[in-house]
């Protein structure tokens, strides 16, 4: 299993990012994705998850009204639109699989935000 973020970076409050991750290793639409967070010093939280078929998208409330995760099960990608971005949404977002109950990551991709 291997899962690959991108889409990372510096953006300015109120900006916006686009996070991707490419799945490989196992049946990519047969599994819920999810995208977790973790900050300095913060334990890691759950950001949002999408059903294996996208129908069903839930989110954590920090982020709710502000962000979408979709994906693609023809290019075994999920994404991350993050709009009105806040200083503390400062963190590494990780995007998360859960095979037979064992979590696989990916190594993460920073955001940052700041002006």
């Amino acid at each position: 299993v291997q899962l690959v973020e991108s889409g990372g970076g510096l953006v300015q409050p109120g900006g916006s990012l686009r996070l991707s991750c490419v799945a490989s290793g196992f049946t990519f639409s047969s599994y819920y994705m999810r995208w977790y967070r973790q900050a300095p010093g913060n334990e890691r939280e759950l950001v949002a998850h999408i059903s294996s078929d996208g129908g069903i998208t839930t989110y954590g409330d920090f982020m709710k009204g502000r962000s979408t995760i979709s994906r693609d099960n023809a290019k075994n990608t999920v994404y991350l639109q993050m709009n009105s971005l806040k200083p503390e949404d400062t963190a590494v977002y990780y995007c998360n699989a859960r095979i037979y109950n064992r979590d696989y990551w990916g190594q993460g991709t920073r955001v940052t935000v700041s002006s």
